[in-house]
């Protein structure tokens, strides 16, 4: 793996613990597709640095526990603004 990607896998890796952001919130952050970033942080991270994995992946659960809340609260603004 080249030298650059790593660096990109390890900074998009500290972005996502430091700040808890989201893969799209985090596109465009970086400047890469989601794609991008969910195969580094799903297949390059976890030959890169392991406790790294570990981390993001809780943030992710995290992420996946609360998104019906978080929807939940989006469409409740959408409408707020429509009215």
């Amino acid at each position: 793996m080249k030298d650059s990607i790593k660096r990109r896998v390890l900074e998009e890796a500290n972005i996502i613990i430091h700040t808890k952001v989201t893969i799209r919130q985090l596109t465009k952050i970086i400047g890469v597709s989601k794609s991008t970033i969910h195969n580094d942080m799903k297949t390059r991270l976890r030959l890169v640095d392991r406790n790294l994995y570990d981390k993001v992946q809780k943030v992710f659960e995290e992420h996946i526990r609360i998104r019906h809340y978080l929807g939940g609260i989006a469409t409740q603004k959408k409408y707020k603004k429509v009215i």
